[in-house]
């Protein structure tokens, strides 16, 4: 069989298996122990490539997999640097790899979480919480997850002074710290430290999946779902509003005043799209009230769906813009775009008017509502 024809049908096999639903890559194999590390040059978050041979003056590498958003990957965050800090003048080195492809990554996944997981993002993550390791991304080509094989974030690999696997699987067996009984990883350390063999060599994963690329699918099918949500608009007058705001439920409440003819309020209002598809799936609300004029209503509805604004939206029925920031916010010093974050029982956490800045404000929220699972 000529070349010309292989390619044609291994082209029509990739077709086909793609129309059944059936991705054409296969599912990683995790390193065996015993096995050699896989080399890699990738970019890390202080702007510097980094291969296997920039820990050579290590005698024992710890690899671990890991990412942004995962609840479970932030719950091991403390734990890491504490780990890269005892064993840093010990012979260890520690390097953190996220193996997630950004655009794998759906926005509900995100419900844990203020960044997801491009590179820009962990450099974001990186400053916040000071990590004291490498932490490099492999999220574009992903050859070098592929080649480890992580099954979970986080995922460990323990390396020797020859750079074989002596240990992988877990950083210990509870998310929690106060419950934790085995410190897997600092176990297996400390016996290669003592030139001892480590005791228990592989253990089970627990944490998100890794968003391989064939997951981009994934993602397209949730926004054309989405895209099909209905979106109305209903008529509010002040004493309504009160009642909103003073948020008698058990979510979280995000208040947004915006108008059609405000140029603020339409540039930020695909974030606070994106934010609520972020969030909705916990205690949280996305409410927006049109300070537009009750005539325009049809108007404000065409905008809305163009948006795919899928929230409880509301426009205020009178003229009285006065009126309208007074029921929203006692204080609100007046103006549009204005944004507040209220929590059950109606205290007010976040305020701002003006343009939104987006991280900011999923800060607020996700600290609010926790980042990790109940």
């Amino acid at each position: 069989m000529s070349k010309c024809r292989q390619s044609i049908l291994v082209a029509a096999l990739i077709l086909f298996t793609s129309c059944l639903g059936i991705s054409a890559t296969k599912k990683p194999k995790t390193l065996e122990i015993g096995a050699k590390a896989p080399d890699f040059n990738l970019p890390g978050v202080d702007g510097k490539y980094y291969k296997l041979a920039s820990f050579n003056k290590a005698d024992f590498l710890v690899v671990i997999f890991t990412c942004n958003h995962c609840p479970t990957a932030q719950a091991y965050e403390e734990r890491m640097k504490k780990i890269a800090a005892n064993y840093k003048n010990k012979g260890v080195a520690v390097v953190a790899i996220s193996p997630n492809d950004p655009k794998a990554v759906r926005l509900d996944e995100l419900g844990y979480s203020d960044l997801s997981d491009s590179l820009e993002e962990m450099k974001i993550r990186a400053k916040d919480k000071k990590f004291n390791f490498p932490y490099l991304y492999d999220g574009d080509l992903q050859k070098v997850s592929r080649a480890y094989g992580p099954v979970t974030t986080p995922h460990v690999f323990i390396f020797d002074k020859e750079r074989k696997l002596q240990y992988v699987g877990r950083i210990d067996d509870s998310e929690k710290p106060k419950r934790v009984k085995s410190r897997d990883t600092r176990n297996a350390i400390e016996a290669l430290l003592s030139g001892k063999e480590v005791p228990v060599k592989k253990t089970r994963t627990f944490g998100c999946s890794i968003k391989w690329s064939n997951k981009r699918d994934s993602v397209k099918k949730a926004f054309e779902k989405w895209a099909k949500e209905p979106v109305n608009v209903k008529m509010i007058d002040a004493d309504g509003i009160r009642k909103l705001v003073k948020n008698d439920s058990k979510k979280l409440r995000l208040f947004n005043v915006w108008a059609t003819w405000c140029g603020p309020c339409v540039v930020e209002f695909d974030e606070l799209v994106s934010i609520n598809r972020m969030y909705r799936g916990r205690d949280f609300e996305m409410i927006t009230l049109s300070a537009d004029s009750p005539a325009r209503k049809d108007n404000v509805l065409s905008f809305l769906k163009k948006k795919q604004a899928s929230c409880n939206n509301y426009l205020f029925n009178s003229e009285n813009k006065y009126e309208l920031m007074g029921a929203v916010d006692t204080i609100s010093p007046g103006g549009i775009p204005y944004t507040i974050l209220v929590k059950p029982g109606g205290k007010v956490i976040y305020r701002r008017l003006g343009l939104i800045d987006p991280l900011e404000l999923k800060k607020v929220i996700v600290e609010y509502l926790g980042r990790t699972y109940q």
